[in-house]
C-alpha cells in the first residue's frame, strides 16, 4: 500500500464566484468567506491557488493549470448571470478533466427539483411531508393546513418568508400566485410540520459519517408562521429570525432518536447520490424524521451549521476543508489510492 499523501502534496484550485452584478457588500462578503477558507486550508498545509469565475468561460480561467496536478475545490454556486447553473459548473469541470469536490452535475441539477427529490424519497420509502405541485397559472387543489409554499426549483430558502406558511385556502392561493409571479416557476405546496427542525451534516463516500446534528430552536416565536428557517434567518443579520432562531449543537436527542435520525439521513444521502458532503433538513413528527430538503455541496462557510457541527466533533475549519479535498482526491487519477 502506498503511503498517505501529506497535505502539501495535495495542491488546490479554489474555484469561486465573482459576479459583477453583485452589490458591493455582497462582493466583500464573498471575498472574505473565500479568503477565510483558503487561509484555513493553507494553515492545514495545502497550497491553494484562487481561481475566480467572472463569467461562464471557466475553460479560460483554468487553462494555465494541469488537471493532473490539482484538486479543484468547487466553491461556486453557478456561473455569473446564469440562474441555477451550479450543475453546469460541475459538468464543465468534469469535461475539462478536473477532479473536483462535491456532487456531480446531475446530482446538483436533480437537487434543485424539489418535486423529483420528494418522489425519489417516497420511492425509497423514506418519509417526507405530503405535497403537490402547482403549475404557473393553475390553482392549488389542497386542503391540508397549515401548509408551506415554496418555489419548486430554488435553493437557500429563496422566496421563503413568514408568508410562506399558510393557514387557509385564501392565503394559499395568494402565496401560490406570488411564487408564480416572482419566480416564474411552479409552486411546491407541502404539508407544514410544526415541530422540531434539524439540520444534519453528512460526509463521506461508501462509509458515511453523520456530524453532530443541529436543532433549530424556534421557542422565541409564538406564531406558527415564524417558525421556519427562511431566507432572512440565513442571510439577513438585521432580521428577528436571524437573531432569535438559535442552533443547538449537538441537538438534544436520546440514543434511539439519534440512531433513527442517522439511518434516515444516510439513506436519503445515498438515494440522491450525494458525494463527499451534504446537509439535510428534517422535522420530527410522531417519532419519525421527515426529510424536507437535501443540499449537496452545502455551504461550508465558517459560521454555518456544517462548520459548527464539525467544530463540535473536533475538526478545525482547515481540517473540514482538507477532509473534503481528501475525499475528492480518491477520485484523482494521480492522487487516488494514496
Amino acid at each position: 500500500m502506498e503511503p498517505r499523501l501529506e497535505n502539501r502534496e495535495l495542491p488546490i484550485l479554489m474555484v469561486y464566484d465573482q459576479d459583477g452584478s453583485w452589490e458591493p457588500h455582497e462582493v466583500a462578503e464573498a471575498a472574505e468567506e473565500t479568503r477565510r477558507l483558503m487561509a484555513a486550508l493553507r494553515r492545514h498545509g495545502h497550497s491553494v491557488v484562487p481561481v475566480p469565475l467572472p463569467d461562464a468561460d471557466i475553460a479560460a480561467q483554468l487553462e494555465p493549470y494541469d488537471p493532473a496536478d490539482y484538486i479543484v475545490f468547487n466553491w461556486s454556486e453557478g456561473f455569473p448571470g446564469v440562474d441555477r447553473s451550479d450543475h453546469a459548473v460541475a459538468k464543465a469541470l468534469e469535461s475539462l478533466q478536473f477532479t473536483y469536490t462535491g456532487a456531480p452535475g446531475e446530482v446538483l441539477a436533480l437537487s434543485r427539483d424539489k418535486c423529483r427529490v420528494k418522489e425519489l424519497l417516497r420511492a425509497r420509502d423514506l418519509p417526507t411531508p405530503d405535497w403537490c405541485v402547482v403549475a404557473v397559472g393553475d390553482a392549488a387543489d389542497w386542503a391540508i393546513f397549515p401548509a408551506i409554499v415554496k418555489p419548486a426549483y430554488e435553493h437557500s430558502s429563496m422566496g421563503m418568508t413568514s408568508r410562506s406558511v399558510v393557514l387557509s385556502a385564501a392565503e394559499l392561493a395568494e402565496q401560490v400566485a406570488s411564487v408564480h409571479e416572482q419566480f416564474e416557476q411552479p409552486a411546491l405546496v407541502e404539508e407544514f410540520i410544526d415541530g422540531r427542525e434539524f439540520h444534519v451534516t453528512l460526509w463521506g463516500n461508501g462509509t458515511i459519517e453523520m456530524l453532530p446534528p443541529a436543532e433549530m430552536d424556534f421557542s422565541d416565536f409564538a406564531d406558527v408562521r415564524d417558525r421556519i428557517c427562511g431566507y432572512d434567518a440565513k442571510f439577513n443579520p438585521d432580521s428577528d429570525s436571524y437573531r432569535r432562531i438559535r442552533s443547538l449543537i449537538p441537538a438534544p436527542l436520546d440514543a434511539e432518536q439519534t440512531r433513527a435520525l442517522e439511518a434516515t439521513c444516510v439513506a436519503a444521502y445515498r438515494a440522491l447520490g450525494c458525494r463527499d458532503y451534504a446537509r439535510l433538513d428534517l422535522r420530527l413528527r410522531d417519532g419519525v424524521f421527515q426529510v424536507l430538503d437535501i443540499n449537496p455541496n452545502a455551504d461550508v462557510s465558517k459560521d454555518t451549521s456544517f462548520s459548527c457541527a464539525a467544530k463540535v466533533a473536533g475538526y478545525s475549519y482547515g481540517a473540514v476543508g482538507s477532509r473534503i479535498v481528501r475525499l475528492a482526491a480518491r477520485r484523482h487519477p494521480r492522487f487516488g489510492g494514496r
